[in-house]
């Protein structure tokens, strides 16, 4: 069994990747990172769930898909070509101020 220690944010740009057939791929934007340990305290490991709810080694996600990998693309390079199309890129700030 393992506990959750820590959970932060990720930064805009952090994708899971996702073998879903033999010759195709998927990939999500990562959610959040959460720094895991097993309930004795030892062996912690960082795991990115990302914004369907997928993390590597989850029990069961409902999906036959299998990680991959985590990768980083900046902002302002766009979404990787496998990006689930459905997904909006993240909007980095500065963010408009409405005009009054």
């Amino acid at each position: 069994m393992k506990r959750i220690v820590e959970i932060v944010p990720a930064r805009p740009g952090w994708y899971s990747r996702w073998q879903v057939e033999p010759e195709r791929t998927r990939c999500y934007p990562v959610s959040l990172w959460a720094l895991v340990e097993e309930s004795d305290g030892g062996g912690r490991e960082v795991i990115g769930v990302d914004c369907v709810g997928q993390w590597p080694g989850a029990p069961d996600d409902g999906t036959d898909a299998e990680f991959v990998r985590y990768l980083f693309r900046t902002p302002d390079s766009g979404p990787p070509e496998d990006a689930e199309p459905t997904t909006e890129p993240h909007r980095v700030g500065p963010y408009p101020v409405p005009a009054p």
